[in-house]
């Protein structure tokens, strides 16, 4: 999955660009900051919701009599279970005090990996193997069936054989017209479909074609595994990563900017979004943001706040997930979100800026701050109060690019922070998670290691901070590949802290 380029606005000025445009009424049914449950209330959440049940079964059939009463009972107890289901999801961080899934399959790459690898290497690749990451569902074959740990229903088969049960995290990701910046990781569903069944970027319409196949073909399928496992598993879901701040900065490009693309993303997301959220109120949910590098700036993150408000979907999220697949690093945590502009603390360590993003303002200079920001800016229009998770699948160094817009397998690159709840601000920041798993290529270079031509080839994997692009470097794989060379390059230089 490629993350799209790091792009500054047009215009950039010290002003604080977002808050004017953030702080107008929002719509009547804009959901309202909430606070956030802690401690004792988080660890409560299924006992509120039981002590709730039992108490609507035994007032059922007061004032009201026969069959009716019972309906309406029944209906009102599916709505109340619902409810306090969705507010458990919303409200508690589903990462704390829990353990996470650990994909064998995973673990089987990298044992072959392994074979070949240096001693350290080798003992950090082990490591690897036994670390949680999120299981994609990138194309609709992967979310059914059993007996294997490479479907969405499988993985969630095999955890219900553990003890304690742990926490799977998936990535939903199969809009029509996916990637729309990024040829390296296109997808199946189109708006429209070319002769060889790829699909046409540039035809403009409204997609509902290839929304009916989304929503009937994937997203209705993740809702029917979801309610089946809801109860009995915990279950993250990263949204569509990519999708919608491709149409924040990339709209003056035609295939993210058409009328096509726009109602593929924003319709399937809102549909994705309010289904599962709605049969699977238990399920927690947090949608893709980019990163700082990418809406960091006040002016994208001004854009990107009245889109999310207006999609209606507010009140299914628990927040946002950012750096999915991405590389920009932790950092520092400051006292405010825009604390180093005008360079009014260069000496600070929080103030650190490998990428050079302060001094085109943006304030998002790292992963953690840009967390900080997204809260500032959200709450502060009154849409909702988000938590953030943050992809450390690769961004355990953070001064290896000559351009921080770079994003196809990186060189220099290591795999970061171990997944864990003790992070920069536990208010903000629910997770350090690795999202992207360490080893699968971004995109393949020009020509494959079978020495084929790549049929995805995006001339950004041949940016001079691509693996590939050496004579002394092997071909990369196409997207989602297994990349023995990036994988042990990620483990030599790993910073799991």
């Amino acid at each position: 999955m490629a993350t799209a380029e790091q792009i500054p606005p047009a215009v950039q000025s010290p002003e604080d660009l977002e808050t004017a445009t953030l702080t107008t009424a929002a719509p009547a049914a804009t959901q309202k900051p909430r606070r956030r449950i802690r401690a004792a209330a988080a660890v409560a959440a299924t006992g509120v919701i039981g002590a709730a049940m039992v108490w609507a079964g035994t007032h059922q059939n007061f004032g009201i009599g026969g069959v009716e009463a019972d309906v309406e009972s029944a209906a009102s107890e599916a709505a109340l279970e619902s409810k306090l289901r969705r507010a458990a999801s919303t409200q508690s961080n589903p990462f704390q005090d829990r353990s996470y899934y650990v994909n064998p399959s995973f673990h089987t790459d990298l044992e072959i990996s392994m074979a070949a690898a240096e001693p350290d290497v080798k003992a950090t690749l082990a490591a690897m193997g036994d670390t949680p990451s999120a299981y994609w569902l990138d194309v609709k074959s992967k979310i059914r069936g059993t007996g294997t740990t490479k479907t969405m229903e499988g993985i969630l088969q095999d955890a219900l054989t553990k003890s304690p049960v742990p926490l799977v995290t998936f990535i939903v990701y199969d809009l029509p017209n996916r990637d729309c910046k990024a040829k390296a990781s296109n997808g199946e569903i189109c708006c429209t479909y070319k002769e060889d069944g790829r699909c046409d970027y540039w035809a403009t319409g409204d997609c509902a074609a290839g929304l009916q196949e989304y929503e009937t073909e994937y997203i209705d399928p993740i809702a029917d595994v979801l309610f089946e496992y809801q109860n009995s598993v915990p279950i993250v879901l990263i949204i569509e990563p990519d999708s919608l701040p491709n149409l924040v900065t990339n709209s003056d490009y035609p295939p993210c900017g058409n009328p096509a693309t726009h109602a593929a993303y924003q319709n399937g997301i809102t549909y994705a979004v309010n289904t599962i959220g709605t049969r699977a109120p238990g399920v927690t949910m947090y949608l893709d943001a980019g990163h700082g590098g990418w809406l960091g700036w006040k002016d994208n993150m001004a854009k990107f706040v009245p889109q999310i408000r207006d999609m209606g979907i507010a009140q299914h999220l628990r927040g946002f997930a950012t750096n999915v697949a991405g590389y920009q690093g932790l950092g520092e945590l400051c006292p405010t979100y825009d604390y180093c502009l005008n360079h009014a603390h260069p000496e600070h360590p929080c103030c650190a800026d490998p990428c050079g993003l302060i001094d085109d303002w943006n304030p998002s200079h790292n992963e953690v701050m840009y967390a900080k920001h997204l809260r500032h800016a959200f709450s502060s229009a009154g849409v909702f109060t988000p938590h953030v998770i943050i992809d450390t699948g690769r961004n355990g160094q953070d001064h290896m690019r000559e351009q921080c817009k770079n994003w196809c397998n990186i060189r220099g690159a290591g795999v970061g922070h171990a997944p864990t709840t003790a992070t920069a601000n536990p208010d903000v920041i629910d997770a350090y998670f690795w999202l992207k798993t360490p080893g699968e290529s971004d995109g393949c270079t020009e020509t494959l290691p079978d020495g084929g031509l790549c049929p995805r080839f995006d001339s950004d994997c041949a940016s001079a901070d691509s693996i590939g692009t050496q004579a002394s470097e092997p071909r990369a794989p196409e997207a989602g590949r297994w990349f023995d060379f990036q994988v042990q390059m990620l483990a030599r230089n790993a910073n799991m802290r």
